[in-house]
C-alpha cells in the first residue's frame, strides 16, 4: 500500500474563500438589519451563491486538506445561508407557510449554540478567528433576542454588530492572502491565546 503520509500538499488555501463568501454576505444583510435598507434580491442571491455555495465549496476543500474545524464551519454556514434564503423566500411561492416569530427564534438559538461551540475551539487558533466567532455568537444572540421581543432598536445594533462581524472575517481573508502572497505579516492574524499541544505519534 502507497504511503500518503509524506506526500506535499500544494493545494490551494480555501479559507480566504469562505471567509469572504461569509464575511461579504454577512455585512450586507446586517446593513439590512440596521435599517439602511430593505430586504432585496441582491442580499438573497449572495445568500445562495457566494454566502451559500462557495462557502460549501470551501467547506469541501477544507476536508480535502483534513481540516475538521474549517470543513464544519464552512460546510454548516454555507447550508446556513441557502436555509436562511428558503425561510425569506418560500413562503412567497406559496410552497411553504412563512415562519413564525417563536420558530425563527429558534432557529437563531440553534445557530448561536453552534456558533458558541466553534468559539469555544478558536482559542487554539489565531486571534482573529477568535473575534470573527465571538462576534457572530454575539449576533446571533441579539438577533434572537430582538426578535423575540420585537425591539427595533435590539435589532438595529445588531445590524451593526453584524457589520464588525462580517468586516473581521473580510480582514482575516485579506492578511491570508496577502500575507501569502508577500511572504511575510502584511496584515497580522494574531496568536492562539492557548497554544496547541503537541500530539504524540502512535507506533
Amino acid at each position: 500500500m502507497a504511503d500518503h503520509a509524506n506526500h506535499a500538499d500544494f493545494t490551494a488555501n480555501p479559507a480566504p474563500l469562505g471567509l469572504l463568501g461569509f464575511g461579504m454576505t454577512t455585512v450586507l444583510l446586517n446593513l439590512h438589519n440596521a435599517g439602511l435598507f430593505g430586504m432585496n434580491s441582491m442580499i438573497l442571491a449572495m445568500g445562495i451563491f457566494y454566502g451559500g455555495i462557495a462557502q460549501v465549496i470551501a467547506g469541501v476543500m477544507e476536508w480535502k486538506k483534513g481540516n475538521t474545524f474549517g470543513t464544519v464551519a464552512f460546510t454548516s454556514y454555507g447550508f446556513f445561508w441557502m436555509a436562511l434564503v428558503g425561510l425569506v423566500s418560500f413562503p412567497k411561492t406559496g410552497l411553504m407557510e412563512a415562519t413564525t416569530s417563536g420558530g425563527l427564534v429558534a432557529f437563531l438559538i440553534m445557530w448561536g449554540i453552534f456558533t458558541a461551540i466553534l468559539f469555544a475551539a478558536t482559542f487554539k487558533l489565531n486571534r482573529a478567528t477568535q473575534i470573527i466567532f465571538g462576534s457572530l455568537t454575539l449576533l446571533f444572540a441579539l438577533l434572537a433576542l430582538g426578535d423575540a421581543t420585537g425591539n427595533e432598536a435590539i435589532a438595529h445594533f445588531a445590524g451593526w454588530e453584524g457589520i464588525f462581524c462580517g468586516a473581521s472575517a473580510m480582514y482575516a481573508a485579506a492578511a491570508q492572502i496577502l500575507n501569502e502572497i508577500y511572504g511575510r505579516e502584511v496584515l497580522p492574524l494574531g496568536n492562539p491565546v492557548v497554544k496547541p499541544v503537541a500530539l504524540k505519534k502512535v507506533a
